[in-house]
């Protein structure tokens, strides 16, 4: 089972098809992605999504019902619910829908994205699913009522209970793949025909437009002024963004504080210079907003596991490796 090329877009391709797997790419100017799609069962097929990128526009529109979970591994994604309206699932969260507003564009804050989506022609599903196993009870049009009755996606906080299903499915031996997935597809439905609705509760906030864009405003702000430091105050004062709402939607829109995050910003940007350039440490940390060489050392050590002087030693062993294993390759 395959997608119909005109229905997943123009900056989508096929890159190779077997019996039981297919292998898509994704384009775009900021990157690029691969999906990986499986047929598990006749109308059910298990997708690999791995992406490198900052943003997406998906034009897929499928011809037939569907019902896809989606389950985050890694990364982040924005996912526009509604018009102006949206929410992001994180590592852990599982994300449900019937993808019929699936033209949009999506968003990857942390610039990645790896996941597993589990997707049902619910037509062809319905019909195969109740004889594979006969006498266990599976309704997948229940369960699709259950959590998309409003035709909105609906995301479930990451659990013990989400995680034991899908962490095998990304470490599963390739030879016994395709039972495998047989096996955690009708887990997985079990897992959500029992959840009792009232767990609901814990869907995640979505966040406004306008809200979201002030936030990535923010970071443009930052991350283009790493010798400035900014307060909070200052930050919501300049975006005329309420101080702790526009912490919430920080936190919502990159999964951390705004510190924390510009903290990671700083050190990987201090790494990259460590890397590519001879400038002292002093002058590398007074570029990523550092005065003190000794706070700039522990902060570099809390973020990329040792100091700086390590690091770049690390970096030059490692070239070193690399040029003597080419040359001995040469001969």
């Amino acid at each position: 089972m395959h997608f119909d090329r005109e229905a997943m877009g123009p900056n989508v391709s096929l890159i190779c098809k077997d019996e039981s797997c297919t292998v898509y790419q994704v384009n775009e100017d900021s990157g690029e992605g691969v999906m990986t799609a499986y047929d598990v069962f006749p109308g059910v097929y298990l997708l690999y999504n791995d992406f490198h990128m900052e943003k997406c526009f998906s034009e897929f529109k499928p011809d037939v019902d569907l019902f896809c979970i989606d389950h985050c591994r890694e990364g982040r994604i924005e996912w526009e619910i509604v018009k102006n309206k949206f929410i992001y699932l994180e590592a852990g969260d599982l994300q449900m829908n019937n993808r019929k507003h699936h033209v949009c564009d999506f968003s990857f804050p942390l610039k990645h994205y790896h996941g597993i989506t589990v997707g049902f022609y619910m037509e062809k599903a319905m019909k195969v699913l109740p004889h594979v196993l006969e006498g266990v009870p599976v309704d997948l049009a229940k369960i699709r009522e259950k959590f998309c009755g409003d035709e909105h996606p609906f995301v479930m906080r990451a659990g013990e209970g989400v995680e034991h299903i899908f962490s095998e499915l990304y470490t599963v031996p390739e030879h016994l793949r395709m039972s495998y997935f047989k096996i955690k597809v009708f887990e997985l439905l079990l897992f959500l025909d029992a959840l009792e609705v009232a767990q609901k509760s814990a869907e995640r906030p979505y966040f406004y437009k306008t809200q979201v864009e002030k936030v990535k405003a923010i970071v443009r702000l930052l991350t283009d002024n790493l010798e400035r430091h900014y307060t909070l105050k200052e930050l919501s004062e300049r975006f005329e963004f309420p101080l702790t709402s526009m912490k919430l939607c920080f936190k919502g829109v990159y999964g951390t504080s705004i510190y924390a995050y510009m903290k990671e910003y700083r050190m990987n940007a201090a790494a990259l210079m460590l890397q590519k350039t001879n400038e002292n440490v002093v002058s590398i940390a007074n570029r990523v907003g550092y005065e003190n060489p000794s706070k700039f050392a522990a902060a570099f050590q809390s973020v990329m596991g040792m100091c700086p002087a390590e690091y770049r030693k690390s970096v030059v062993r490692m070239d070193q490796y690399w040029q003597e294993r080419s040359r001995q390759e040469a001969q």
